[in-house]
């Protein structure tokens, strides 16, 4: 078995550059060949996984965080090679969100290696969404609001780890304001007063229960809405995001779709896998089991 790794070394702080030589001799332990191929800057995986001959390797894996996923997926898009081949997680950096609907996270990165080596791909979603002409794909989230002034202020304080995001929220709390949301979601319109929309193809955001009941291969996206509510309301509901039984709040709608329209009164910054890309209008839909991924 071969395998392309594209590696973050400065995901979790740089972390990942420390347990760099002991993931190559776990991946040599495992009898797992490999090319290595450091990032350097941003979207450097992009580049490095649509620059590549498929034709060369068993996988591609992406090492690092929920960005440096989102690079390769995106990468793996863009690549004109014929062959197709499964794509591996191996979580290093400080949010591994899409990691943990397989069980792993930054201290489990041996068992993530067990994994690959197996070589036991699952054909799973893939989020598509356009943004003013541009296609882009995610594997996890896909949010505006709320959760993407979230996403910025956890940026700034991302050497807090996950909850760098928990801080985010008090401070947007303070901040609070609503916006006005059109949405579309498998023909059925909606028009409100919003503070957040996620479109999640995985049961989790950073360490948020956001999707309890979302499924990575059912050909389907949860949407969840927050209408307008108080500060006071948010702050007293906020907990409950971590057990997932925010979805029975009157403030708070649930969906389940393949596609998606939204637009807002003033345009939205996007939040997909934890980056701030595109702005709304956009438009989404779940590609159903149209990449393979090493799993249990």
């Amino acid at each position: 078995m071969k395998i392309l790794l594209i590696y973050n070394p400065q995901a979790g702080h740089k972390r990942a550059k420390k347990l760099l030589p002991y993931v190559e001799a776990e991946f040599n332990r495992k009898n797992v060949q490999f090319d290595l191929r450091l990032t350097d800057y941003p979207e450097h995986g992009i580049e490095i996984a649509r620059e590549a001959n498929f034709n060369e390797y068993d996988g591609i894996v992406a090492a690092g965080g929920d960005g440096t996923l989102f690079e390769v997926i995106n990468g793996y898009y863009q690549n004109e090679s014929n062959k197709r081949i499964p794509l591996g997680v191996l979580p290093v950096g400080t949010g591994n969100a899409f990691a943990r609907d397989m069980e792993l996270d930054n201290k489990k990165w041996q068992e993530a290696i067990g994994i690959i080596s197996r070589n036991k791909p699952k054909k799973v979603d893939v989020g598509h969404f356009k943004s003013h002409g541009q296609n882009y794909y995610y594997l996890n989230i896909l949010g505006l609001g709320f959760v993407a002034d979230v996403t910025k202020t956890a940026h700034r304080l991302k050497i807090f780890g996950n909850i760098s995001y928990t801080f985010g929220v008090f401070y947007q709390i303070i901040i609070l304001n609503t916006y006005h949301l059109f949405i579309e979601v498998d023909g059925q319109k909606l028009e409100q007063e919003n503070i957040f929309v996620e479109i999640s193809n995985t049961r989790y955001t950073a360490n948020f229960f956001m999707a309890p009941e979302a499924k990575i291969d059912d050909g389907l996206l949860d949407v969840t809405l927050l209408k307008k509510t108080t500060r006071r309301n948010l702050l007293k509901s906020f907990p409950k995001i971590f057990t997932g039984e925010h979805v029975f709040l009157d403030v708070v709608d649930t969906f389940q779709a393949m596609k998606i329209s939204i637009s807002t009164d003033t345009p939205k910054v996007l939040t997909p896998d934890g980056e701030l890309v595109g702005i709304t209008p956009v438009e989404i839909r779940c590609l159903q089991q149209d990449v393979e991924v090493f799993w249990r």
